[in-house]
């Protein structure tokens, strides 16, 4: 891997020399292609080596590829040579590699939602609701806590509601992504436990992204219950017309796709449901609860579909975890930087953040579950993968930080709790269900 960067230092270090400093300004057509083949080789090629390390050892790719990124920003390699590092990874081409991973979350919710068997929620609705409103309440309390007692030493810069608001709401949200792919691992789609577990993380998913959204127009001034309202009304006409209108017609239409080509699905009926899977993703970003929860409802709709879920999984799976996915993880560790928690005090402030959060998020949970009826191992194995968080609140925090409510030592701090709660998941989880 050292011997990968330093080639590709060469690279643009003759490319510098030919064409002058490589910048947005000044890349075009091919100069710029190039700039991005060259992170995609390094942030591929160490995710996948990250990945199969922690997978090794008993671990989540997804941790993997996180530490790997950073490993490769400025916590590290950046410290160690930053030159080096600002050659390889220039600031100016982060838009592409966001665009990048936000195209893979997509399609990622989409596959998570066909895998799932929500025929389960006959039974297990009302336990599925009381784990995902306990699974908010108490980590925005607990986290809303935290933040008013450390606001004046560590960010008394910074607007205080903004501060605690946006620290309680990052600590409210499970990462359904994340945990769609540990349950996926677990062969746990086709169970009650997983089927309640992505249920709960999703209404959990959509309830703090309308926070969120609440939130940022509070910090902004802007806030008017009326919009909120709005939004809530348009995102519950938005479910009832995919399982409602569209589900039927996409049924329908893909039947006879896969009778016609003896279940394949062949490239322009392909195509198609790219254009579904974008479309889903562009209203809910219209309505304001970002992108991904709208391709996760149209593959919930069509969860019970299984000849059509094969085929789409051919054609899509593979793809996405071997590149979108890994592109997004690794970078999101690229723009952490742990040299920013520089202090004992900064240091112990991170171990609460981590503390408050798990404590929250399984203490809510798996209490909720629990008295929802449910054994204490089912409840627990809840509880476990409900604090699974990694990249969910880091985007909420990425957001403060944006607007001007959140310092850069707090987002460190952030990376370092998803991290912490995933790694926690995989090793708890494999202890808590039964053995085969």
């Amino acid at each position: 891997m050292t011997y990968t960067i330093r080639m590709m230092f060469h690279i643009m270090e003759f490319l510098n020399s030919v064409t002058g400093p490589i910048t947005l300004a000044t890349q075009t057509g091919e100069a710029l292609l190039l700039t991005v083949i060259l992170q995609l080789i390094v942030i591929i090629a160490a995710a996948r080596a990250g990945g199969w390390l922690f997978g090794r050892l008993g671990q989540p790719q997804v941790v993997g590829e996180i530490a790997t990124g950073l490993l490769l920003g400025p916590s590290c390699f950046g410290r160690l040579m930053p030159e080096l590092s600002a050659a390889v990874f220039p600031l100016q081409t982060d838009t592409v590699f966001m665009v990048f991973g936000q195209l893979g979350l997509m399609f990622l919710m989409f596959v998570v939602g066909l895998e799932f068997e929500f025929r389960h929620l006959k039974t297990l609705g009302r336990t599925a609701a009381g784990v995902a409103l306990a699974g908010i309440v108490l980590p925005f309390a607990l986290g809303a806590a935290l933040a008013l007692s450390v606001h004046a030493e560590l960010a008394a810069d910074y607007s205080r509601p903004g501060f605690v608001l946006f620290i309680a709401t990052a600590l409210s949200i499970t990462a359904i992504p994340i945990l769609g792919r540990i349950i996926m691992e677990f062969q746990l789609s086709q169970t009650p436990l997983g089927v309640l577990t992505i249920s709960a993380a999703a209404v959990d998913d959509a309830l703090g992204w309308i926070l969120l959204a609440s939130v940022s127009a509070a910090v902004n001034g802007s806030f008017e219950w009326l919009p909120v309202l709005g939004m809530l009304l348009l995102l519950g006409l938005f479910v009832a017309a995919v399982f409602f209108l569209i589900r039927p017609l996409l049924i329908s239409w893909s039947q006879r796709v896969l009778k016609k080509h003896d279940g394949g699905f062949p490239l322009i009926p392909f195509s198609l449901m790219i254009l579904a899977v974008l479309l889903a993703a562009a209203a809910t970003n219209a309505i304001g609860v970002f992108s991904i929860f709208g391709p996760f409802v149209l593959g919930a709709a069509l969860c019970d579909q299984r000849e059509f879920q094969t085929a789409i999984r051919n054609r899509m799976e593979d793809f996405i975890t071997a590149f979108f996915l890994p592109v997004f993880f690794t970078y999101t560790g690229l723009r952490t930087n742990i040299g920013t928690l520089d202090s004992t005090y900064l240091w112990i402030v991170c171990g609460m953040v981590t503390l408050t959060a798990t404590a929250g998020k399984m203490v809510g949970c798996g209490l909720a579950a629990w008295l929802g009826g449910m054994s204490w191992r089912d409840s627990a194995s809840v509880a476990v993968m409900m604090n699974t968080r990694a990249l969910m609140g880091l985007i909420a925090i990425n957001i403060g930080r944006d607007i001007g409510v959140i310092p850069d030592s707090v987002f460190c701090m952030m990376v370092l709790m998803a991290i912490f709660t995933t790694l926690l998941t995989a090793p708890i989880l494999r202890r808590l269900l039964p053995s085969e």
